[in-house]
């Protein structure tokens, strides 16, 4: 039997779930999960093999209209990432509502004309008639080779995705070892768990003004315990405040949270120590997004 292997990017609005997705499908946490809208801010790619077949997944930051030079460069990624693909998966959730944002990318999409499937997300939340009529309106369009709901979180259909996504994929090598599911370092995964913790433990004004980096990563002698120490950057002093939380609790909360999805990743025992600094505007600043990964001048 022939080899099949591809590349596969995942489009959609912000929070429509594809870092779920992803991460079910590599059966492992690789892009950070939030219920805060743009939580990916670069092009993360992960890897999924079996016998025969070898998908390399490219989970896109969500298709928005950019405000800051971050934005503009999150927007650039998503956009580049319609570009020599084998397959595109344009997901969208169980709201039957086509919105501006929608509506772009369906723009977009026209332009192109890689195979396109449509995912209809979150049907776990609606009945069987909504997502008939959901289903009904995008047929019309003429748009997809097929269209498929499913539930990212619950993992319903994603295998059906996968058979529907080797229909297009062409004969080829395996670009990537057996057992790797991500193309990201380890400092890149590490930085973004500390990233979702903070956007699940704040307030709904600071995760875009949020940046994590890794400063020392050092193995004890013994092996037995891994140092790490970590910068948390904002944008304000008030927003240094609400991260640490009256009496350093929320800091504390981050701080235990990430470290247990940390030891999970990387199979030891982990010493996190974190530190909140402000860096006013880094996120207009061509030198502080490079130096947090988030612009590529190649």
């Amino acid at each position: 039997m022939s080899y099949q292997s591809g590349f596969v990017s995942i489009i959609g609005r912000p929070n429509v779930g594809k870092s779920t997705m992803m991460n079910q499908l590599v059966g492992e946490k690789i892009a950070i999960v939030s219920d805060k809208p743009q939580t990916t801010r670069n092009r993360i790619q992960s890897v999924y093999t079996e016998e025969n077949l070898q998908i390399v997944f490219l989970d896109t930051p969500g298709i928005h209209k950019p405000k800051t030079e971050l934005g503009e460069y999150m927007v650039k990624t998503a956009k580049a990432s319609l570009r020599d693909m084998d397959v595109i998966l344009f997901m969208v959730d169980e709201s039957d509502r086509l919105g501006g944002g929608d509506q772009y990318i369906l723009e977009e999409l026209k332009k192109i004309k890689t195979p396109k499937i449509l995912l209809i997300n979150k049907i776990d939340k609606t009945d069987q008639d909504s997502v008939k009529d959901i289903v009904k309106q995008y047929e019309d369009m003429e748009l997809f080779e097929s269209i498929i709901p499913i539930s990212a979180l619950e993992g319903v259909n994603l295998q059906r995705v996968i058979e529907e996504i080797k229909e297009y994929l062409p004969e080829g090598p395996q670009y990537f070892p057996e057992g790797m599911i991500t193309d990201q370092p380890e400092r890149a995964i590490i930085a973004e768990l500390v990233r979702e913790k903070v956007l699940h433990y704040t307030e709904q004004e600071i995760p875009h003004g949020v940046a994590v980096e890794v400063v020392s990563m050092k193995e004890r002698p013994n092996k037995a315990i891994l140092d790490l120490e970590m910068n948390i950057y904002c944008e304000r002093n008030s927003h240094k405040g609400i991260i640490i939380g009256k009496n350093g609790r929320k800091l504390k909360g981050i701080g235990k949270s990430a470290r247990e999805d940390i030891e999970g990743f990387l199979g030891t025992k982990v010493n996190l120590q974190l530190w909140v600094k402000v860096k006013e505007g880094w996120r207009n600043q061509n030198t502080m997004l490079r130096n947090f990964g988030y612009r590529d001048d190649s």
